[in-house]
């Protein structure tokens, strides 16, 4: 809340003279978000909303940077007033950057607290991506000061009403403000994928998971209650269309503002708003654990086809008693005639008719939580039908995501995927390229272990896959840069200089010695963590230390973590012990602890120190990243996660 007024007061503990300040009395709300700030801050302000709003930072921060973040929250409270046809309640809204913080930000009603990098944004300095990512936390901040803050969850197991809303608000007023980001098609490579990567483990949880005891309540800040949560939020908006799921997420608001909800509530106010039974068929998705893939089985003398949903492990090996929930699975039929969205499976297995068997897919647009298979012969004609542009982008892009999945599970064979992502060698699209890249780089994972002839096939098949789009595309950028073709630039550079590509490798080199000589233009900050990638996996000691440097002297935080993360990208055992030096070190805070562990996950070798130092040094990293938070399970998976065979899961 905004101050009423100071005061100076007697001391008992000092004697001395003290401030008071009195600030106005707060709404009805939870205890969680209240917080206070005290310390030496700059700020700037914006009127272009009808409340002041703030962003704040320590004095060794350029305060301007926080100027994107400004005028981005100005416009996204407006936009959420409008459409949830709720005013925002306080005075005033502060967004304050906070030097070392273990969360990526934090809600607080009016005062909500972010990473540097995620608050503050230099266009000089950063790029595409960062600027993306900038936009995507804030408007998901302030999503909260409706979904969470007004409106409460019940308990703990209702985190997904706050995160999964939040996520998908994220996601949807970013759509509105910048279409040109294309943010939905990315949502399918980056929130889908991260919630069916998780979910497909034996040890998921539901969405709606019971919590019982209070160091329980960090181990659900996860993809399931935020990504997986925003999934089914953006099923049901299909399912029920977007007008009408708005209109019941409205009226939801409006009954239980200052109060607390659970998952019923909302689907409620969504069933009221749209006449269906959408807590019949919601529940299902929230209060189990896991999703299904759907079988495709086609007979070829009639225009039919057979779909099955058994649940998806990535192990492949599911049991009975773990296959019987069975999900209501909007199956989204895309033919020559369109989409029909009114197809659900909700039996085990169903027949379906398909207008014409010349082309047909499931889960249109990938707005479905389920992994799709199809026989070779089908997949082979899917990505023929791509060609001829029949497939939308996120069709292509999550096609290519559950054959890849598939394949990694055992479901079909590695050249298969390999095939199929060969096939769309003329591929125009920066989401789909992301999502070919993501699948090779799984499968140079799941080998780093093979003999060398092996691991050198595999690279060399990324590099003859995107070397030729990278020097089409270039690696320069011009000022009005377009959003999506930047992040696809530096895509393809990255790529493809990492998988050996000679000209690549030469103009990285070339960039950073001139980089290195006083020059800080000759890197683009699109490709800044590329070029040290690339210079160091080809380098040594000199290149390492213009880079350890560069990490400690920069004065901006995006360099500071870009430099940093790249620190993994190297070979030598010498090179791979300083790295393992720098976490529990003084040079690195606790909130990033993890950024030069991920780069030795890259190498053999790395995979082993880092197995090595987290055995080795488990006290002490205990004790800079407290269980309590969830910084020391991100270390845990990053130093076992590397590892392929039953003899290494042994240790």
């Amino acid at each position: 809340m905004d101050q009423v007024s100071e005061s100076e007061v007697d001391s008992n503990t000092t004697g001395g003279k003290r401030k008071a300040v009195t600030f106005r009395k707060t709404p009805l709300m939870s205890t969680y978000l209240l917080a206070f700030i005290v310390g030496e801050l700059n700020c700037i302000e914006t009127n272009n909303f009808r409340l002041p709003i703030r962003v704040f930072a320590t004095p060794d921060k350029d305060i301007e940077h926080g100027r994107f973040s400004l005028e981005l929250a100005a416009k996204t409270l407006d936009f959420y007033e409008k459409t949830f046809d709720n005013q925002f309640p306080l005075p005033k809204m502060d967004m304050v950057a906070i030097p070392d913080f273990s969360s990526g930000a934090m809600e607080n009603w009016g005062l909500v607290t972010y990473r540097v990098v995620d608050v503050l944004f230099d266009p000089k300095t950063s790029g595409a991506s960062a600027k993306e990512r900038v936009a995507e936390v804030v408007q998901h901040e302030l999503a909260h000061q409706w979904f969470g803050n007004l409106v409460t969850m019940d308990f703990w197991e209702g985190l997904w009403l706050n995160e999964g809303f939040a996520t998908w608000m994220s996601w949807y007023s970013c759509n509105k403000f910048y279409p040109e980001w294309k943010v939905w098609q990315s949502y399918v490579t980056d929130t889908l994928q991260g919630a069916l990567s998780l979910d497909s483990l034996r040890s998921s949880h539901p969405i709606e998971v019971p919590v019982k005891r209070a160091d329980e309540i960090n181990q659900i800040f996860d993809a399931i209650s935020y990504s997986k949560g925003s999934c089914v939020l953006r099923m049901i908006s299909k399912y029920l269309g977007e007008q009408t799921f708005m209109e019941g997420v409205r009226r939801y608001l409006k009954k239980h503002a200052y109060g607390n909800t659970k998952t019923e509530d909302l689907w409620a106010a969504l069933s009221d708003a749209s006449g269906k039974p959408v807590d019949k068929i919601m529940d299902i998705w929230t209060k189990n654990v896991g999703y299904p893939v759907v079988t495709v089985s086609e007979d070829t003398g009639s225009n039919t086809i057979k779909v099955k949903q058994n649940r998806f492990l990535r192990t492949a090996d599911v049991q009975p008693e773990e296959d019987k929930t069975l999900f209501p699975v909007f199956l989204g039929l895309r033919t020559k005639e369109g989409v029909n969205e009114n197809l659900t499976l909700s039996d085990r297995e169903q027949e379906l008719e398909v207008p014409d068997k010349g082309f047909f897919k499931l889960n249109a647009d990938h707005s479905g939580l389920y992994r799709t298979l199809y026989s070779p012969s089908r997949l082979e004609k899917l990505g023929q039908a791509a060609k001829q542009g029949l497939l939308s982008v996120e069709d292509r892009a999550g096609m290519i995501a559950d054959a890849g999945a598939l394949a990694s599970s055992g479901y079909g064979k590695t050249s298969g995927i390999l095939s199929l992502v060969k096939s769309f060698n003329d591929e125009p699209e920066f989401v789909v390229w992301s999502e070919i890249l993501s699948r090779i780089s799984s499968i140079r994972s799941a080998w780093v272990f093979e003999p060398e002839p092996v691991r050198n096939a595999i690279k060399s098949f990324q590099r003859s896959l995107v070397s030729s789009k990278a020097h089409s595309k270039g690696w320069t950028f011009s000022p009005d840069e377009d959003h999506i073709q930047a992040q696809f630039k530096a895509l393809l550079f990255g790529s493809a200089g990492l998988a050996g590509d000679e000209e690549i490798i030469e103009a990285a080199q070339d960039m950073f010695a001139k980089f290195k000589d006083g020059d800080r233009s000759a890197i683009h900050p699109n490709i800044r963590g590329s070029v040290y990638a690339i210079v160091l996996r080809n380098g040594g000691k000199e290149e390492y230390d213009a880079i350890l440097n560069e990490y400690l002297t920069a004065k901006d935080a995006d360099e500071r973590n870009t430099a940093l993360r790249s620190l993994g990208r190297v070979e030598s055992d010498d090179l791979i012990s300083r790295t393992l030096s720098l976490p529990l070190s003084d040079h690195v805070k606790g909130q990033d602890v993890y950024l030069p562990l991920g780069g030795l996950r890259n190498e053999a070798r790395g995979i082993e120190a880092l197995f090595d130092w987290v055995t080795n040094n488990w006290d002490a990293i205990e004790q800079k990243c407290p269980p309590g938070l969830s910084m020391l399970s991100s270390v845990v998976q990053l130093c076992t996660s590397g590892f392929t065979s039953e003899e290494q899961l042994k240790k």
